[in-house]
């Protein structure tokens, strides 16, 4: 579980400010799952999601997540990881390939969670920010996410990865406003996500 607990530059848990939310988030919390929910429901429902609130600046790093208040659905889960971590429970990151507008082409990948808890295991977490039409909670074992799969070339990936894809790092850094960042949202071809080892088990 070691590469479920790192810190990276990106998932920079060991910063102060992420250090102070993890510990605030997890007072007076009696299991892993418990202090697991906190961290999950304040990044679902206390981060902004970029769309959603059309703001700036765009994020990536964990700790400018928390800072700013707003990320797209991949930096959002880079600072539950992040928060996670800091609490010593196992994270680690899934993706979906989506539909942008729900009407078929075109696709691009989508972001969020798992954690691993004592008593269920891997268990997938997705806290982009709950909407009309979108009702992501936490209550293992079973999984409530975002997004369901409504199209042949969507796809569900499997794997639960130690750190976030490159591609999806790449996207966010070489854009500078959430806008611009709509217009190149990242996507993966089947061939590439069997590359990049979305189509296996990361546990």
């Amino acid at each position: 579980m070691d590469e479920y607990l790192q810190a990276t530059d990106i998932i920079d848990w060991q910063h102060p400010e992420i250090l102070a939310k993890a510990r605030q988030l997890a007072f007076g919390q009696s299991s892993v799952d418990a202090i697991a929910k906190a961290c999950f429901e304040w990044v679902r429902d206390e981060i902004y999601h970029s769309v959603d609130s059309q703001m700036n600046p765009l994020t990536c790093r964990a700790s400018d997540v928390l800072r700013y208040k707003t990320g797209y659905c991949y930096a959002k889960s880079h600072l539950l990881a992040a928060l996670l971590r800091a609490n010593q429970i196992p994270a680690g990151f899934c993706y979906q390939r989506l539909s942008i507008d729900d009407q078929g082409a075109p696709y691009s990948l989508h972001g969020f969670n798992a954690v691993y808890l004592p008593q269920f295991g891997w268990y997938r977490i997705d806290a982009r920010g709950n909407r009309e039409g979108v009702n992501a909670q936490f209550h293992p074992p079973q999984e409530q996410l975002a997004f369901g799969i409504q199209f042949p070339e969507e796809v569900d990936f499997p794997a639960i990865l130690s750190s976030p894809l490159a591609v999806v790092i790449e996207a966010l850094q070489s854009q500078s406003a959430w806008d611009e960042m709509l217009a190149h949202l990242p996507d993966v071809s089947l061939e590439l996500a069997t590359e990049s080892g979305l189509m296996g088990n990361g546990d």
